[in-house]
């Protein structure tokens, strides 16, 4: 039987050892683990031999109490002993954190989803093509008598309008951006209006294609990105009090790329601040199906891009996902969202939240035109390291009778996930099923299976220590406290309760990724896609974690707010959950319904 020893001694009573709360707090994180040399543990003990009564900062009482919050318990000859090495690894954090870090630093480490040996086969995927061959589905063109009739139409669409000069993108982009002035304020969607760099760039459009010089669907297209992505000279505020005037000297790789593609950037759109949930500096962003909800607005920090593309503000979007801030908003506002697999889009020049989590996609009214948007910003760009070389080949006329599908069985029966809908419940699962039914008629060949068991919520701490590592500085320096939230759900308390994280738990939650990414390889080995309800799918979070890619159309209404589905495809393979939410797309009609706002 383990023997249990007393946490104090007498003379742990004298006034030297006392440490009141305060201290305890401010001192504890830097005494969590300490690492020694078997070198250092001798000198260590040689030092406590020689000088036992030797003022240290760090005591054997905070080891105590440390090692009851990490769950190691010591002996007391092991504690004398680690105690100087303690105490030395204080003074190391303090010159350390004397280091200038910028916030676009990232980790000398990078994550890649793809398992050792795999991504060969990835490159080389059957069917796998070049930007060029990838292509769209003949388009239908909406009847409109004046530009505002077209405040919803798809990208497909409204390129199609532009390339053959019916309307121009001088039109388009001044529709867009009344639009952006009349509704922003009521949704809190909008952060700052980009007005004269949006009609230089339409101006742009419109003589390169009436030169004949047509840079693709995107070229002369009005839209907005979440305003993490930093815009040079213009504001790039994350969402945060602290940051509400921060200016970035260079535009993010996304942004260059948007406008290479010939895009028009109207607006820098709302998001949580430091990408958490939809509450901003100026308030809680609104769900347009739902503007006058307040407490959770239109969900998920990429809450802007849904709510301005929901509310046809813009033509389309850009959004970032670390744990459900596409899927989410998207299923909320009851838009396509699509996102790609991690290292798919460079993150060059994006907020990091967490270095190894995030990843960046399109938000749109359709799932075809998140597919034409992420031809433009997807590959390599020779700063995000993490970005592979692996074609994306759209294709939206892959027959579904061909690939193989599979669903999450138990997430669509009665005693499933049912993503906190409470008394809907039943009216949730008929239309989940429902949903089924109409992919089975459109040529899915649907097979039930489950997902890996696997310990998946204790590997949250990866996000909860990197994004407490990436704001660390405002942490410590109290400006974290300026953010309008500070609930216990709150990045505040989120950091500095990360801040009590042992590196050592960090590092081996990273290890078990690995294996949980080598049971999602194996179950996906079986699947080109798999379908669950969303937001609430248990997959969300192990998706988040490994990497793999996933998109969201909306399926149905529950108490007049859009519900929607779920796609989650191979890694590198966004095209197949894409073509498959497509084919969903065209048997419904949800997509083309679109919120009132006057």
């Amino acid at each position: 039987m383990k023997k249990t020893r007393s946490r104090r001694s007498a003379d742990d009573s004298n006034s030297d050892s006392r440490i009141d709360r305060r201290s305890f707090v401010k001192l504890l994180p830097a005494a969590g683990a300490a690492g020694l040399t078997i070198t250092g543990v001798e000198t260590a003990a040689a030092q406590n031999r020689q000088n036992p009564q030797a003022a240290q900062r760090i005591t054997r009482e905070m080891m105590q109490a440390t090692e009851q919050l990490i769950g190691v318990e010591l002996t007391e000859a092991q504690e004398t002993m680690a105690l100087s090495g303690v105490n030395r690894n204080l003074s190391s954090y303090e010159a350390l954190r004397k280091i200038e870090v910028p916030l676009d630093t990232e980790p000398a480490m990078a994550f890649h989803p793809a398992l050792p040996g795999k991504m060969k086969q990835y490159r080389n995927r059957k069917g796998a093509a070049s930007k060029s061959k990838s292509r769209a589905s003949r388009v239908e063109i909406p009847k409109f008598s004046s530009v505002d009739d077209l405040a919803f139409a798809t990208v497909a669409q409204l390129a199609e309008l532009v390339r053959t000069r019916k309307v121009s993108s001088v039109e388009l982009t001044k529709m867009y951006l009344s639009r952006l002035k009349k509704y922003g304020d009521k949704l809190l969607c909008v952060v700052t209006l980009t007005e004269d760099l949006a009609m230089q760039q339409a101006e742009t459009a419109d003589r390169e294609i009436k030169s004949g010089k047509y840079r693709g669907p995107l070229h002369g297209i009005p839209c907005g990105v979440k305003d993490l992505f930093a815009t040079k000279g213009i504001k790039t505020t994350w969402g945060a009090e602290p940051y509400k005037d921060q200016v970035i000297d260079y535009d993010s790789t996304v942004v260059e790329r948007l406008r290479e593609a010939g895009a028009v950037l109207v607006a820098k759109l709302s998001m949580g601040a430091l990408a958490q949930g939809g509450r901003w500096f100026k308030g809680m962003t609104r769900n347009p199906w739902q503007p006058e909800e307040t407490a959770q607005g239109s969900s998920g920090s990429s809450a802007g891009s849904a709510s301005a593309t929901s509310a046809g503000l813009v033509g389309f979007s850009i959004g970032t996902e670390t744990l459900g801030s596409i899927v989410s908003p998207s299923s909320r506002c009851g838009v396509a969202g699509l996102r790609p697999t991690y290292g798919r889009v460079s993150r060059y020049g994006a907020m990091g939240l967490s270095w190894t989590m995030d990843k960046i996609g399109p938000i749109c009214r359709s799932i075809e035109d998140c597919a034409l948007v992420l031809a433009a910003i997807y590959g390599p760009d020779g700063h995000d390291l993490t970005v592979e070389d692996v074609p994306f080949d759209w294709n939206p006329d892959r027959p579904l009778s061909q690939m193989k599908i599979g669903y999450i069985k138990a997430e669509f029966e009665p005693t499933g996930n049912q993503g906190g809908q409470g008394g809907n419940a039943e009216a949730r699962r008929t239309m989940y099923l429902e949903a089924l039914e109409t992919l089975r008629k459109a040529g899915a060949n649907l097979q039930p299976f489950e997902l890996p068991k696997f310990e998946a919520q204790s590997l949250r701490i990866i996000l909860s220590a990197e994004a407490a590592a990436a704001f660390d500085d405002i942490t410590r320096d109290g400006r974290v406290n300026q953010l309008s939230g500070q609930s216990p759900n709150d990045w505040p308390n989120s950091f500095r309760t990360a801040r009590f994280i042992p590196a050592v738990e960090y590092i081996r939650a990273q290890r078990a990724r690995t294996l949980l990414m080598r049971e999602m390889d194996k179950l996906m080995s079986n699947w080109d896609v798999f379908v669950s309800p969303a937001p609430g799918s248990a997959s969300l979070l192990i998706t988040n974690l490994t990497g793999h890619p996933a998109a969201v159309v909306p399926c149905g209404f529950i108490n007049n707010l859009p519900q929607a589905m779920m796609f989650t495809g191979n890694l590198y393979d966004e095209a197949a959950p894409a073509r498959v939410a497509l084919a969903f797309e065209r048997a419904t009609k949800w997509h083309t319904m679109h919120p009132k706002l006057d």
